[in-house]
């Protein structure tokens, strides 16, 4: 099929740097919300803040809903130490080393903004030599850096900055010209770009629906209850997430990947069935593949208690929760996918 790449890229490049971990979501909900606005199509806020499109289908008695997170890992403030940097409480599930010498922004309740840098408590091997590698990389011996001239913990009390304020990292979003998208947030963000062309593509496009498809788009996949409501009509439900290339993984960044189990247990059968099916009949290259420490959306909608089919798709991303990669190949495999997917009877 025939889409614009550029179009893609200028929603995912704005998505990525909009600052949303989970908790603090409002102003990547906002960016889309204006987007929607532009395409011409209705929408819909949740109680708890999720986004959610409905394009009517043929049936609407057995709904669809694709889902795509905006929430991304964080921070938040959870102490001011007596030399006024700031100890900090872990948004969501990553290693510590994956985030240290991180630039990074502080929002108070008033709505300042700080910036400051993620650091090892001994972060000079001038100063602790071996003490400085061999530290052991916990949320205990990380802490922020304000870059502000700060000296004690009053100094940065007069700030304005309070134990609960948020912590965003730098996205450090590239576009490479031989198209890998380097960032951090592609999980989920990369989804949003894709699930939000895709609604762009068929309304532009007049494709008519056999069912009535919802596009959620949600805001608290990393700490588990994304999707725990969801429209009472769903009969099935595909998260559009991630696939994680790597050591023994058949995931890959040039696909759509196709999640057969992941820690909340095997994905339903008939659904990968007809994933894979969509695939080979479309020519879009796929993998499959199984995660062992991974959830989501589609798992919280399922412990919730929901009596849907569920299936899990996504691009590979490389060095998942760290400073991840991807390639175009896959964000347009999967976009293609799932333009497929709404297509089919």
């Amino acid at each position: 099929m025939n889409y614009n790449e550029e179009q893609i890229k200028y929603y995912l490049s704005n998505i990525l740097t909009t600052p949303s971990p989970s908790g603090y979501t409002k102003k990547v909900i906002a960016y889309i919300k204006k987007e929607l606005d532009i395409i011409g199509v209705s929408y819909e806020l949740t109680n708890k803040g999720c986004i959610l499109v409905t394009l009517p289908g043929k049936d609407k008695q057995n709904g669809r809903v694709l889902s795509a997170h905006i929430d991304t890992l964080g921070a938040m403030v959870k102490g001011i130490k007596s030399n006024g940097t700031l100890s900090l409480a872990a948004i969501g599930g990553y290693m510590m080393n994956s985030i240290e010498g991180e630039n990074c922004i502080i929002e108070t309740l008033d709505g300042k903004e700080f910036t400051g840098t993620i650091q090892s408590i001994k972060p000079s091997v001038h100063i602790s030599g071996d003490e400085a590698r061999e530290l052991k990389r916990t949320v205990e011996n990380m802490e922020i850096v304000l870059d502000e001239k700060v000296f004690c913990r009053e100094d940065t009390l007069e700030l304005g900055i309070e134990v609960g304020d948020f912590v965003s990292f730098d996205s450090r979003t590239v576009f490479t010209p031989s198209g890998f998208v380097k960032s951090r947030h592609l999980d989920d963000k990369a989804s949003a770009a894709i699930l939000l062309y895709a609604i762009k593509y068929l309304v532009d496009n007049k494709i008519d629906l056999p069912y009535t498809t919802s596009f959620f788009i949600t805001n608290y996949e990393e700490v588990g209850h994304g999707a725990a409501a969801i429209p009472h009509n769903t009969k099935e439900f595909i998260a559009v997430d991630m696939g994680a290339p790597g050591l023994d993984q058949n995931s890959s960044e040039y696909a759509v990947c196709i999640c057969a189990k992941d820690s909340s247990g095997p994905y339903d059968l008939e659904t990968r069935k007809k994933l894979i099916d969509l695939c080979r009949k479309n020519d879009i290259p796929y993998k499959i593949d199984i995660y062992p420490y991974y959830g989501s959306d589609a798992s919280s909608a399922l412990r919730a208690g929901w009596d849907i089919k569920t299936g899990l798709i996504g691009t590979g991303v490389f060095a998942s929760h760290g400073y991840e990669r991807t390639h175009m190949d896959g964000i347009l495999a999967t976009l293609d996918l799932v333009i497929n997917y709404c297509k089919e009877d």
